[in-house]
């Protein structure tokens, strides 16, 4: 395949990506390396005559997602540059129309050094190209590089494309999912951290109906939902009633998590909080912003997703709401009796290294040697949180975010989301908190690994979900919405699913069976 054919198969998948706007290169900021780039170990000039025998400083031009509004100053690079003996070029992109700045980036053969994707959904899209021979493969090389070499086997395994490593990841916790909700609602109503589905459920009921805010209105609801099956409230949900994590196994064989009865009981437990009016009716069309409005303002008392929001949500509610009080809550059990919940593969986005940008084994094991040198403790710690003193500060061996946070964001935060490998694997300070739901959160997140469903098909390939997966996962986000929203019945689902079979869902099926057996 060539590359305008694979940037057209891209182009494709990613316009079924919600909300994508316009995008063009003429927009983008970009920070370029300065002209006297520092390297860790450079002669001072009293000494100038030694300078032939240092080895120039690689120069490496990096292309990624910017997830702020505004392009970082060039604090922090400065100092990874001087770390990392290199000169820096980062190419920030606006997050939100990455995917067709990548497009067009790969369909002229302009890609930089390193460039990363935006998450997983891009690298499924991209794998033609890895297999087509335009990006190097560099799982023979990693074990040249100490820290390389540490990062974690199982999700290397799970970037893979056809048992070759062509990828180094930034790595996320398996399992942040959880529930944040009002305790000081709870606590006046007498309700404990619910344990099971059906007590959670009659949280959020009481919270509707019972007057949790004392006001004497009915302006309360117990959930706080968006518009994503993901990481909205229900897959979460999906994964306390032990519903498989995208694909599970039944008599034998792969089957997509909707074709399994515990997707239709969480369907049909969404239902019925919709129908009790004890969530957000609208939540098939609410926002992100949104639904974390519902929360902050005080007008809802539970959020389900990522259990790590609960610093942003607590400190917002509490501008609005001064006495209230938040914590975090996971290991729900289902019917089953047992807690599950779901994980993602490890990662969140991966790093290609374009064939087109570096021209032979020698400039790769450069860039290479650039990542391993990222993965060393001060490094790490450095893209993560930014400088000791004037982004953090240590306590009891942990990075404390100073208070100044609008800098910490505009500072730090466009090179903390390229970071690659993970706390255990590249030595950077773990987060000191004193939020006790946050405390609270990250024990959750350790206990969740132990009960999490991975999916089974992470490490597989099929050319028809390549090509048409992303499409045709439209078809069942549409009846799972309208099921919930009780437009169709469970034989109204069920012929949808049918027709996902007949419009190339059942070679989907084929080929990730096909793919496990080899």
């Amino acid at each position: 395949m060539s590359k305008s054919r694979t940037a057209i198969l891209l182009g494709l998948a990613l316009a079924c990506v919600p909300a994508l706007a316009a995008c063009s290169g003429d927009g983008a900021k970009e920070t370029a390396a300065p002209d006297n780039g520092a390297s860790a170990g450079t002669a001072p000039a009293e000494t100038a005559s030694a300078a032939p025998e240092q080895e120039e400083p690689a120069k490496i031009t990096i292309m990624l997602p910017l997830n702020i509004a505004e392009t970082p100053p060039d604090t922090v690079e400065k100092e990874i540059e001087r770390l990392t003996g290199t000169e820096l070029t980062y190419q920030f992109f606006p997050a939100d129309t990455y995917e067709e700045k990548l497009n067009a980036s790969f369909a002229t053969g302009s890609l930089p050094q390193v460039t990363y994707l935006k998450n997983q959904s891009t690298f499924l899209v991209m794998k033609d190209a890895i297999r087509e021979g335009q990006f190097w493969e560099i799982g023979p090389y990693l074990n040249e590089f100490a820290n390389l070499n540490k990062l974690k086997p199982a999700i290397l395994d799970n970037t893979k494309v056809d048992g070759k490593l062509y990828s180094l990841y930034v790595g996320r916790p398996l399992a942040r999912q959880g529930m944040i909700y009002r305790k000081d609602w709870a606590d006046k109503l007498g309700l404990k951290a619910p344990e099971t589905t059906d007590e959670l459920f009659e949280m959020a009921r009481r919270f509707t109906e019972d007057d949790p805010d004392g006001n004497g209105n009915p302006d309360t609801i117990g959930l706080a939902d968006r518009n994503d099956l993901i990481y909205g409230a229900f897959k979460t949900v999906a994964s306390w009633f032990a519903a498989p994590n995208n694909w599970g196994e039944k008599d034998g064989q792969l089957l997509p998590e909707f074709m399994f009865q515990e997707y239709v009981d969480a369907m049909d437990f969404m239902k019925k909080l919709r129908d009790g009016g004890y969530m957000n009716q609208d939540f098939a069309a609410t926002s992100k912003t949104d639904q974390t409005n519902l929360f902050t303002s005080g007008k809802a008392g539970i959020y389900i997703g990522s259990m790590q929001d609960v610093n942003s949500l607590q400190k917002d509610l509490v501008k609005n709401v001064p006495e209230a009080v938040v914590d975090t809550h996971a290991l729900i059990q289902g019917p089953s009796g047992q807690a599950t919940t779901w994980s993602i593969p490890g990662y969140n986005n991966v790093v290609l290294f374009p064939k087109s940008a570096i021209k032979d084994e020698a400039e790769l094991k450069k860039v290479l040697a650039f990542f391993d040198k990222l993965m060393t403790p001060e490094a790490a710690t450095t893209m993560f949180w930014g400088i000791e003193g004037v982004h953090y500060e240590k306590v009891d061996g942990k990075a404390k975010e100073l208070d100044d946070k609008e800098r910490i964001e505009r500072e730090v935060k466009g090179f903390k989301d390229s970071l690659i490998g993970e706390p255990e694997t590249n030595g950077q300070l773990e987060a000191y908190h004193t939020l006790d739901a946050r405390i609270h959160a990250e024990e959750f997140i350790v206990e969740n690994e132990k009960i999490a469903i991975h999916d089974p098909t992470a490490a597989l390939d099929s050319a028809t979900y390549a090509s048409e997966g992303l499409q045709l996962q439209e078809l069942i986000k549409d009846a799972t919405y309208k099921y919930m929203y009780g437009s169709i019945d469970e034989a109204g689902f069920q012929a949808l699913v049918d027709d996902w079979v007949k419009r190339g869902g059942g070679k989907i099926i084929e080929e990730f069976n096909a793919a496990r057996a080899q």
